[in-house]
């Protein structure tokens, strides 16, 4: 027998029909149960899932509501972003950027010490593996990415992105971020220059792309600004982020006849090849030019001089991080949040006090 004749539509009538009691609509998703409930979907999730995490009151009052609105098993596969893979996606730029080391190394340590593993991306600012990384969360293939670009790639689900954003920053209200005080931290760095008497100041630019970039530009403005020193845009040349670029940069300067006593570059790979370039024209750090990076990456007191620069604090930034996103799981009803840490210029052999027969 078939099981269409079971149920009453190869055989039955309209009269048959119009007895037959109508089923409640179902509840297709963990946040209307959490609604009806009055609890936080994170606590529907435990019930149904970690039950013995969940007192007895509210598991029972749970799947009350559960079976009263008719949700069900396969429902809950559908929509359960707490299905846990205890995986997540670290994406970053450039993996050979020493800078990302510690900001992983951060990450790692919170999440291992919370029973999570982390599969590093390197997207190479390619929207494409960005997309692919994404595709991870919407298969269920890991819980959620820590982005350390300025942007957030798509991932088809419904509710609150499993995304938190480091080092980089979104303006996305509903993206957890952290990262430093760029405008500030890149003022300080040329306030210092300006006490050194330094005053033609060159600027070695990042990507205008990175909103990072754009702000310690607007600090380095601002600086001069603040000590009233007209801004020469002949100064001002971008890289993106590599030694190579920071040779080009003061080849470009040197090529067109600028003058300038101090260099500002807006990371630590392009400061040293900025150094490289300098020494490579019979000009000597600091004492015919000092030179000032970003980031305080491991090689920056190595370098001969070492480098002073401004100092982020890399593991600070994944550890919050993975805390920003661990927390994001456990609830997706947390507030999102923008937390800044501080930074701090660390003072080494690159830079003196501008000598006084420079023009």
């Amino acid at each position: 027998m078939s099981t269409a004749g079971s149920k009453g539509k190869g055989k039955g009538t309209k009269g048959t029909r119009s007895k037959t009691v109508a089923q409640p609509a179902r509840v297709k998703t963990v946040k209307e149960i959490a609604a009806i409930a009055k609890v936080s979907v994170a606590t529907v999730s435990r019930a149904l899932q970690r039950p013995e995490i969940v007192s007895e009151a509210t598991r029972l009052h749970i799947h009350e509501v559960v079976k009263r609105l008719g949700y069900t098993p396969n429902a809950l596969a559908r929509n359960l972003r707490t299905a846990r893979t205890r995986l997540i996606v670290a994406l970053l730029p450039d993996i050979a950027n020493p800078f990302f080391s510690e900001v992983i190394r951060g990450i790692e340590q919170v999440a291992h010490e919370n029973g999570y593993s982390v599969l590093l991306g390197e997207t190479q600012s390619s929207l494409v593996r960005e997309q692919a990384y994404a595709d991870m969360v919407a298969a269920r293939q890991a819980d959620g990415i820590i982005t350390m670009s300025h942007r957030v790639p798509a991932i088809p689900i419904d509710g609150r992105l499993p995304v938190v954003n480091a080092c980089e920053y979104v303006k996305d209200s509903q993206i957890s971020s952290v990262y430093i005080d760029n405008v500030m931290a890149a003022g300080a760095a040329v306030d210092y220059l300006v006490t050194l008497g330094h005053r033609d100041i060159a600027f070695i630019a990042g990507p205008s792309s990175s909103p990072i970039c754009v702000d310690r530009e607007q600090g380095y403005q601002l600086a001069l600004q603040r000590a009233k020193i007209p801004a020469n845009p002949a100064l001002t040349a971008v890289g993106d982020f590599s030694i190579e670029a920071g040779e080009r940069a003061i080849e470009l300067f040197l090529s067109q006849g600028q003058t300038f006593s101090a260099v500002f570059c807006s990371n630590d790979e392009m400061a040293i090849g900025a150094m490289r370039a300098l020494s490579a024209h019979g000009l000597r750090v600091p004492d015919d030019v000092s030179v000032v990076g970003f980031d305080d990456i491991r090689f920056a007191r190595y370098t001969s001089p070492s480098l002073t620069t401004v100092a982020q604090p890399k593991n600070a930034l994944g550890r919050e991080a993975m805390t920003m996103m661990i927390e994001l799981l456990n609830d997706p009803e947390v507030p999102p949040r923008k937390r800044v840490l501080s930074a701090d210029l660390v003072v080494r052999g690159s830079t003196a006090p501008r000598a006084s027969r420079r023009g």
